[in-house]
């Protein structure tokens, strides 16, 4: 739409739109499958993890962290429009997650108040948010981590920490969401908990092993720059 933000807005859907594997707002719509056919209900927080994602890609790639030129095959984010640009995208794209989910949290309180059975979707949703919030601030912890032993010795034990939390968080968060949603009991969300853990910290691995061997073609995105900066990986 023409407003004076127009370049900020195009900034902001030139990330979300790039393509990607949409791991997580899979996960989200995947797990809750598992209990309920009813996956409208989870599309907003599928949507909102998406964008966290993405806001966490916009400032990964720039030249403060990790300096990156492209991603998914386009140039980043920075590279595309200007830094002062690429950092209020992400900062919006993670405020524009919250909107969508609280609007969502508004209309489900509509609903509780002329619906019985919609008191218990109400409760469901307050969790989601707690952990979706959690979530980003264990993602934004690992981060920090990562750039802070950038160059330096880490011990296994923050290696896995900083992953655990930096790629980890929002894969796991993706998959209790949709569990949550879904009103799973206590015994299968432990036990999709401890499936989400492992394959955040797998996923980790893989990217860690791509960066140093992959194919810059297939990536989309420069090999042998975890090396050059001196990253903490499992290589």
């Amino acid at each position: 739409q023409e407003c004076p933000e127009k370049i900020l807005n195009q900034s902001m859907e030139y990330s979300l739109m790039a393509g990607g594997k949409r791991l997580r707002p899979i996960l989200v719509i995947a797990t809750h499958e598992l209990f309920k056919k009813d996956i409208e209900i989870c599309l907003p927080y599928a949507i909102a993890i998406e964008m966290v994602h993405n806001f966490s890609l916009i400032h990964d790639d720039l030249p403060g962290i990790d300096n990156d030129d492209f991603r998914h095959g386009k140039l980043t984010n920075h590279k595309k429009f200007n830094e002062a640009t690429a950092i209020l995208a992400g900062d919006s794209l993670l405020n524009n997650a919250y909107i969508i989910i609280s609007k969502d949290l508004q209309q489900s309180l509509k609903e509780s108040k002329t619906e019985k059975n919609q008191e218990e979707i109400l409760n469901n949703k307050i969790k989601v948010f707690n952990e979706f919030s959690n979530a980003v601030d264990r993602m934004i912890a690992g981060e920090y981590v990562d750039t802070e032993y950038e160059g330096k010795q880490i011990s296994s034990d923050y290696l896995e920490y900083m992953h655990e939390n930096k790629t980890g968080a929002l894969i796991k968060a993706s998959v209790r969401i949709g569990a949550i949603l879904a009103n799973a009991d206590e015994k299968d969300l432990n036990k999709l908990t401890d499936y989400a853990e492992k394959i955040g910290l797998a996923f980790q691995i893989k990217d860690d092993i791509l960066s140093e061997i992959g194919n810059e073609k297939e990536l989309g995105k420069p090999v042998g720059n975890d090396k050059a900066r001196g990253k903490c990986t499992y290589v």
